[in-house]
């Protein structure tokens, strides 16, 4: 002889009250078999919905024995509830409990997305389901659109989705009017006759009276437990798979069951976020400008860096310059005549050096026609535009030949073209200016440059220093001596070279020199500290913005209660629970942090539009630690929401409203 489907020995049921103890079970032993057709009836307060929520796997007892198929309900795993449920229990609710966001058609599948049935299938059998009940042409039908009867004539084709052999009914006519409940019953008795168990909770005793079987509870106990007149139908076979056999079979689904429910999170995460769309923008604002903030502040880093590189390139790249004196504020530099050309030559002859200039300035006029300006004559070796970095607009730069034959021949910068040549109508190139009293033709025009801690709008004019030495300044005592450094030479390395150099051949030291590369990396170094500054200020706003999306998702999660109960009552895992709202919370920081990084981009476009010389430089490694760091943010922050709702009592989720 088979075992009974259901067993309960001493079965008890309690609940704190106050300093004590409310008994709403007291030690029931019961025992339905397979096929049977069982109303459960009773005073509100009786016990019998405690009871159904036990018989179903929604709660436990406090103490007692209840066995399904002859498994030991007590000793399961809350997924090992989960998979009994999904595969051996059908629920039929009082308030249909239907998802409001899904269709008709969308609130049957959800049994079979968690018991891992494929989506043709799924889809087909809950069509054939809704067909078999009358409501072929209501399926895309949300429930709000829906009658009660048509509401709970959905509510049993969810129940019978996975193929149950079990139906628990608590009040299936209770919110139905007389024609509506006649119906369902009848369903009911359908379903019966086709070999399914059926427990119905009734307090109505014609309801009860359809039964064969009618347990009576009073007070937590069985008062009368007594069979009907109505003649039993020829007993099913019983049901193939067990209660372990079910969730053998659960485990067993390959992985694209996995990707099914992870589909059925997502769908669920854009409905919800449909549903509240107000509210879900002002949850990913503040990650909107928490990485627009990251984002555009590296750009602006990144901008101001290549900015000041650029800056000082124009001071010359690796270069150290040679002055004579202890240092700038030396009084007694401009009588230091040791710094002379055999010092160029002598470091020119280095390994590590690139290149050397001897330079000579003196400020003077510069006339052509009735053009007159001051500028600031520089006497400079043709290695000069190589050591600067000079970049020529027009014409050609003066070489070797020129510095040996002191030749009268000028290189101008470009705003000294425009200021000298600007009511010419002709090419400046080859024209004759007056440096001074010393006439020299012009060869070429060079972009403005730095010429030191000066600013670049000064005009320039650069001649052989031999030139301006004989016919200019009339002495050949050098202002300075450029050296540039090769690209893979430490400039540290080069200066203390350059100073054993010029110490061996003064025998004291009676120069200085300023060492471009540590003016480079001071302000670099200036720049980057600033940019990490503001860079932690919006990381704060990032955190603050993933700590409203915590908020915002415990909200969520206090509003969809029900929602999350009827999800564990029709077999979510507790991991579904945590992987949908953990998908929304995700999702909302990934949409968030795409629309922030969109942000960031327009920002830097309306930087330009604006005619500002300064660009931000955006990264591409920046923008995708922004994206990734906003869904990291999205898992950080969601996860303690989701994980409190995959911790909720079944039984609480679905009672509250």
């Amino acid at each position: 002889m088979s075992e009974p489907l259901i067993v309960l020995e001493k079965l008890r049921r309690e609940f704190p009250a106050g300093e004590g103890v409310l008994t709403v079970l007291n030690d029931i032993d019961l025992t339905i078999e397979a096929g049977e057709m069982v109303a459960i009836v009773g005073a509100s307060g009786s016990g019998k919905s405690t009871l159904m929520n036990i018989l179903g796997c929604l709660a436990r007892p406090t103490s007692g024995s209840y066995r399904i198929a002859g498994r030991e309900t007590a000793s399961l795993e809350p997924d090992e509830l989960a998979a009994l449920r999904r595969e051996h229990f059908g629920f039929i609710f009082q308030r249909y409990h239907l998802l409001a966001e899904l269709t008709a058609l969308g609130n049957v599948e959800i049994p079979a997305i968690y018991a891992g049935w494929e989506a043709g299938a799924r889809r087909e059998r809950a069509a054939e389901l809704l067909t078999r009940l009358g409501m072929a042409e209501r399926m895309d039908h949300r429930p709000g659109q829906l009658s009660g009867g048509q509401q709970q004539r959905v509510s049993i084709a969810r129940a019978l989705m996975n193929g149950a052999d079990l139906i628990l009914a608590d009040e299936p006519t209770g919110a139905l009017d007389s024609t509506s409940g006649e119906e369902v019953l009848r369903i009911l008795e359908e379903l019966h006759a086709g070999g399914k168990t059926i427990i119905i909770v009734t307090h109505d005793p014609n309801v009860a009276a359809r039964a064969e079987r009618i347990i009576e509870f009073s007070d937590g106990r069985i008062i009368s437990d007594r069979r009907t007149d109505k003649p039993a139908p020829a007993p099913a076979a019983r049901p193939e798979r067990t209660g372990q056999q079910a969730l053998d079979a659960a485990r067993s689904r390959s992985w694209s069951a996995a990707l099914m429910r992870f589909q059925e999170a997502f769908r669920m995460a854009l409905l919800a976020m449909k549903a509240h769309k107000l509210r879900t923008f002002l949850t990913m604002l503040g990650i909107i400008i928490g990485i627009a903030s990251v984002v555009a502040v590296v750009a602006l880093g990144e901008g101001s860096r290549r900015q000041v590189l650029q800056n000082i390139s124009s001071l010359g790249t690796n270069t150290l310059e040679v002055f004579p004196g202890k240092d700038f504020g030396d009084a007694r530099s401009g009588k230091i005549t040791t710094l002379v050309i055999n010092d160029a030559h002598a470091l020119a002859r280095q390994p590590y050096v690139a290149a050397v200039t001897p330079t000579v300035s003196t400020s003077k006029t510069l006339r052509f026609g009735p053009k007159e300006a001051t500028a600031l004559v520089n006497g400079v070796g043709e290695q000069y535009f190589d050591a600067r970095g000079t970049r020529l607009i027009a014409g050609r730069l003066f070489g070797p030949q020129a510095v040996h034959d002191l030749e009268q021949v000028a290189v101008i910068d470009e705003n000294t073209s425009k200021t000298l040549f600007a009511d010419f109508e002709g090419d400046p190139i080859g024209q004759v200016i007056l440096v001074g009293n010393v006439p020299s033709r012009v060869i070429g025009i060079a972009a403005p440059q730095q010429g030191g801690f000066g600013g670049s709008q000064n005009l320039s004019v650069f001649m052989p220093y031999t030139t301006v030495q004989a016919r200019i300044l009339g002495n050949s005592i050098l202002r300075s001596i450029t050296v540039r450094v090769h690209d893979d030479t430490d400039t540290a390395l080069a200066e203390q070279a350059v100073t054993d150099v010029l110490l061996q051949r003064h025998g004291v030291k009676d120069f200085f020199i300023l060492n471009t590369d540590d003016i480079r990396k001071t302000i670099t170094a200036t720049t980057e500290t600033l940019t990490l500054l503001i860079a932690a200020i919006a990381l704060i706003s990032l955190l603050v913005g993933g700590i409203g999306v915590m908020n915002i998702m415990l909200v969520s999660v206090s509003e969809r209660v029900a929602e999350i109960g009827v999800r564990m009552a029709v077999g979510a895992r507790r991991s579904d629970i945590l992987q949908q709202f953990l998908t929304e919370a995700v999702l909302v920081c990934l949409i968030g942090g795409v629309l922030g990084i969109a942000l960031a981009l327009s920002f830097g476009y309306l930087f330009e539009y604006a005619g500002s010389d300064f660009k931000l430089i955006y990264s591409m490694s920046s923008i995708v630690v922004a994206f990734v760091s906003s869904s990291i943010i999205g898992g950080l922050f969601g996860f303690l929401p989701a994980r409190s709702a995959s911790m909720l009592d079944p039984v609480e989720a679905l009672t509250r409203h």
